[in-house]
């Protein structure tokens, strides 16, 4: 089997309302998603997606992905999409570097393998868990009411696990952070995510003043040196999300015990052959992990629920559904929140979601062999 063509669309999606985040300091209304399809000689399709949040979240940005894969589609065309190793070292010699634009064409090769392995992704990745995989809430940037409303309307659909948004005027947020904690239900969960907004001596001032509260805070400062100065002067549950990008940041935070919980967010460590490994390293030292990915539609969710599903507990803590913040997913079938904040790998071959090719339009870019 080889592969023969790879199609690129680019696919603007609208979010429902405006969402912000690290204080307010990033904003977003939209993004910008990457759908790719790889065809081969033996007619199975797979399908990947990168999708970055905006331009300012992370140094990525959805015109990368395109512009990259056109660096990459000489290398990778004429290679069997099964070899999924193979095929990223290859990418890696054409393209050092950019994890991110690798995604997508990683992603669509595990499709392929699963499906030629007549098994749904997730059986592939480890093999499938018992239980549903839980989802949490994104809530963005608020006053404490505002942060609460949000709440409450992602309980109306199920949420018991919500990643609160705060990150803005330290006294402000512990104000926030305690209200929030008071008004959590029994079996509710609450994570305060700063979004590296924090200088380390804000971070300690805020930790130290909430040490009662017991909830997991994540990614206080801007890089992994800060938030181990923060760590060394808390005493609250650490996590990790944005300063995890390679497999040498996990080594070292596994290294200086920097936390308790990871981001495993599979775009911005280079797609699934990259985010499996450290899914077994992180069991390995114990430390849970969040699986998910920057955005994307219900295509890309698909991919990270795979992950989880193969992932057993209680090291998978939860993940996040970008698409519930869309208003456009012209995706088919896919995991979806089933009304208890939770969802489930789908049985089908491979990834088990399909875009609506019709609602895609035409491709931008049309690489064959």
């Amino acid at each position: 089997m080889k592969i023969t063509a790879i199609d690129v669309w680019a696919l603007a999606l609208p979010l429902t309302r405006p969402y912000s985040l690290s204080g307010g300091r990033l904003r977003f209304d939209r993004l910008d998603s990457t759908l790719v399809r790889l065809t081969t000689d033996e007619g199975l399709i797979g399908w990947g997606e990168g999708c970055p949040w905006g331009s300012t979240y992370l140094p990525a940005f959805a015109r990368g992905i395109r512009a990259g894969i056109e660096e990459l589609a000489p290398a990778v065309l004429g290679l069997d999409p099964r070899r999924t190793d193979v095929v990223y070292r290859a990418m890696n010699l054409a393209l050092p570097g950019h994890p991110y634009v690798k995604s997508p064409i990683d992603m669509a090769c595990w499709d392929i393998a699963a499906q030629s392995a007549g098994l749904p992704l997730c059986d592939l990745l480890g093999g499938r868990t018992d239980g549903l995989v839980r989802l949490h809430s994104s809530i963005p940037s608020g006053t404490s009411d505002e942060l609460m409303a949000e709440i409450d309307l992602a309980r109306t659909e199920g949420y018991t696990f919500h990643s609160a948004k705060v990150g803005g005027d330290v006294e402000s947020d512990i104000d926030r952070m305690r209200f929030l904690d008071a008004r959590m239900e029994p079996g509710e969960e609450v994570t305060f995510d700063v979004n590296r907004a924090w200088l380390p001596a804000e971070a300690v001032a805020a930790l130290n003043a909430t040490t009662e509260l017991h909830r997991v805070v994540e990614q206080p400062c801007e890089t992994l040196d800060q938030h181990l100065q923060v760590r060394r002067l808390v005493s609250q549950p650490m996590a990790i999300d944005e300063s995890l990008q390679t497999m040498g940041d996990l080594l070292r935070i596994i290294e200086t015990g920097a936390c308790e919980v990871v981001g495993l967010k599979i775009g911005r460590v280079g797609g699934l052959t990259v985010a499996r490994r450290m899914r077994d390293l992180c069991i390995e030292a114990g430390i849970r992990m969040n699986i998910e990915d920057t955005g994307g539609t219900t295509l890309q969710a698909t991919a990270a629920v795979h992950l989880a599903q193969a992932t057993p507990e209680p090291f998978r803590r939860a993940t996040w559904l970008c698409v519930e913040h869309l208003s456009l997913d012209p995706v088919e079938g896919g995991a979806r929140n089933d009304g208890t904040g939770h969802t489930g790998a789908p049985t089908e071959l491979g990834l088990g979601a399909h875009p609506d090719i019709a609602a895609l339009g035409d491709a931008v870019a049309c690489h064959h062999e």
